[in-house]
């Protein structure tokens, strides 16, 4: 299910507007949690993704298919491209506390350290089996 919503990065100067999917994802893979200090929990934003404040993004490519962006004044991370077909997968905490968001699944839970666990049931899948899943879909 899709709803609307609107977020920012911790200074403001980046928003971010559009139709995003309501499951939160997980993300335990060691560039993720380099990245942010910890797991990355998101919402997939689709290729719709209206970003104002577009001089503040700053874009890393972390590897052949991807891109992470971050806001250049305040460090916040703000998403991670697919660039084969320009999906946004966006931290899920620019959004404040948005109703209707529920976390549905955790990716390369093969590589989550031991010190932390959610307590929640979760689709489960481990990196061979994400790069499966996307290997199926070209």
């Amino acid at each position: 299910m899709k709803i609307h919503a609107d977020g920012r990065c911790l200074c403001g100067a980046v928003t971010l507007s559009g139709e995003v999917e309501n499951k939160v994802g997980v993300c335990h893979c060691s560039m993720c949690r380099q990245w942010v200090g910890g797991p990355f929990l998101a919402v997939d934003g689709g290729t719709d993704l209206t970003i104002s404040g577009k001089q503040f993004v700053e874009r890393f490519d972390s590897s052949d298919w991807g891109e992470r962006a971050f806001c250049k004044k305040c460090g916040s991370a703000l998403f991670y491209r697919l660039k084969q077909n320009n999906q946004h997968i966006v931290s899920a905490g620019l959004f404040g506390d948005l109703e209707g968001l529920i976390l549905d699944h955790q990716i390369f839970i093969d590589e989550k350290p031991h010190y932390y666990s959610f307590a929640n049931q979760t689709h489960n899948m481990t990196g061979a089996e994400v790069f499966a899943q996307f290997a199926t879909q070209d």
